[in-house]
């Protein structure tokens, strides 16, 4: 059987390797963070991403799995109709020169 690691162990092993963090943060804080990116317009949403929120609600009982599977089904259906987000492309200001 595998050891638990303490809290202090865990933080040491944060602060010793940098960038494990974002290896062992949890799928559902990555699917809150491109919600509520995608909601500001700022990146895609997508599918797999509300898969792992609505499997997140129905574990901890939010929600009932029936309204789980219609959420599901009326973002996937969302997502289809959804126009791409246009690349933005950033134009460099030309200044003008003062004599």
């Amino acid at each position: 059987m595998p050891a638990e690691l303490g809290g202090s162990q865990i933080s040491s092993l944060l602060e010793a390797l940098p960038g494990i963090a974002s290896v062992l943060r949890s799928p559902v804080a990555d699917a809150l963070i491109k919600a509520m990116r995608g909601a500001a317009g700022l990146v895609d949403f997508t599918p797999e991403d509300a898969e792992e929120l609505v499997r997140y609600a129905v574990r901890r009982g939010l929600i009932g799995p029936d309204e789980g599977d219609r959420v599901l089904t009326e973002v996937q259906e969302g997502l289809k109709k959804k126009k791409p987000l246009p690349v933005k492309k950033t134009v460099a200001k030309k200044g003008r020169k003062r004599r």
